[in-house]
């Protein structure tokens, strides 16, 4: 099971981000829904890498939190709330978040826990560097981009009423190719990390 604590960066001179957090991350298939924890803090229990890497990149892009993911046990049954769970991922989800505040300039995530939780960190963090730094403008084109879809580019230049060429642009520089084809490697060592925690 993987748990994920997202805390909110500078909360002290912010309004509370938390609502907000909870409607975007509510696209996410949870185990146990993700909800307020504590204070500026939210967390949920997820089943799925695949899920945990949508929701640490969909974190990345909204900007002002601290990501931390913990792969591990999770008590059952499980709990209503994430805030009432118990077990080794809830602990390594503290240590994840509580490192990912000194990430500095780097993308703000970690993953603790099982054996190559560092891997499935290091994948996350290169793949959220490219999501941090794409403008308003690149987001509005692969926003309606469909990964591996043959003829996707040309049908958003029409939609957008621009020229193949810039959705190409906007393509190459955002790295959304490069993206796409590096999250099933983090999710396949999240799911490996997962596997060596059970041992």
């Amino acid at each position: 099971m993987f748990v994920m604590t997202i805390d909110q960066k500078g909360s002290s001179q912010a309004d509370d981000g938390v609502p907000g957090l909870l409607d975007l991350l509510r696209q996410v298939p949870a185990a146990v829904p993700f909800d307020r924890s504590v204070g500026d803090e939210a967390q949920g229990v997820l089943d799925s890498p695949e899920a945990v890497v949508d929701a640490a990149l969909l974190c990345l892009r909204a900007g002002g939190w601290y990501v931390g993911i913990g792969v591990g046990g999770v008590e059952l049954p499980l709990p209503s709330s994430a805030r009432e769970g118990r077990g080794s991922a809830f602990v390594a989800a503290r240590a994840a978040v509580e490192r990912a505040k000194k990430a500095g300039d780097r993308a703000a995530v970690a993953v603790d826990g099982g054996v190559g939780s560092s891997e499935a960190e290091g994948v996350l963090m290169l793949i959220g560097l490219h999501v941090m730094k794409r403008t308003a403008a690149e987001w509005r084109v692969l926003d309606l981009l469909e990964p591996g879809k043959w003829g996707s580019q040309t049908a958003v230049a029409r939609q957008l009423g621009i020229t193949s060429q810039a959705v190409s642009k906007a393509v190459g520089r955002s790295a959304w190719v490069e993206e796409w084809a590096a999250r099933p490697a983090a999710a396949v060592l999240l799911q490996r990390a997962d596997e060596a925690s059970r041992d």
